[in-house]
């Protein structure tokens, strides 16, 4: 009767185990420093990255639920992932990262911004994703072409943990314009 909540923040990794029963009751808790560093003019956490600060948020959590119990944690009740909603993950049709994340820092996307708003009819901030893939078409980027998936960090990590591509809507309105009364979009 446990729920693990997974937080990728843009400076620290968190892990925090709640007692289902009461949310309000921490039962553990863990984090992992990271930092996104500027590489061929993008900033970016690597993939690889990724997975380490994961396991260390965890392994810290694990060392802090024996501490306070004197148990091993040996399963959770349910996951849940919460990410930096803004950036750039484009995928292959083979599931290939095809250029390293572009975090939410990175706002080399005022073109394809101002006309998307334009074409859309409303603001499509430099952040989201859509202007990121945008701007790699009117860029002519190499890889733009060879896009099959696009995601946002929690959905990456959820897809990896759950073999599933799904986003809930406040990460796919990092993404995209969501309509506010549909909460979907056409």
């Amino acid at each position: 009767r446990t729920a693990l909540g997974v937080e990728f923040g843009p400076t620290r990794i968190k892990a925090c185990l709640v007692d289902l029963d009461d949310p309000s009751r921490v039962l553990g808790v863990g984090s992992h420093e990271w930092e996104n560093r500027l590489e061929d003019g993008n900033w970016t956490y690597s993939l690889d990255e990724v997975w380490l600060g994961l396991r260390e948020a965890y392994s810290d959590l694990a060392a802090d639920v024996k501490q306070r119990y004197g148990i091993r944690l040996d399963t959770v009740g349910a996951i849940g992932v919460s990410a930096m909603m803004h950036g750039y993950l484009p995928f292959d049709a083979s599931g290939e990262l095809l250029v390293p994340f572009r975090t939410w820092r990175n706002t080399t996307t005022s073109v394809a911004a101002a006309e998307l708003t334009e074409v859309f009819g409303v603001n499509i901030p430099l952040r989201w994703s859509i202007a990121h893939l945008y701007q790699a078409v009117l860029n002519q980027e190499r890889h733009a072409s060879n896009v099959s998936f696009l995601t946002t960090l929690a959905g990456y990590v959820h897809w990896k943990l759950t073999g599933r591509k799904v986003l809930r809507v406040g990460d796919a309105s990092g993404m995209f314009p969501i309509d506010p009364a549909t909460k979907g979009y056409d």
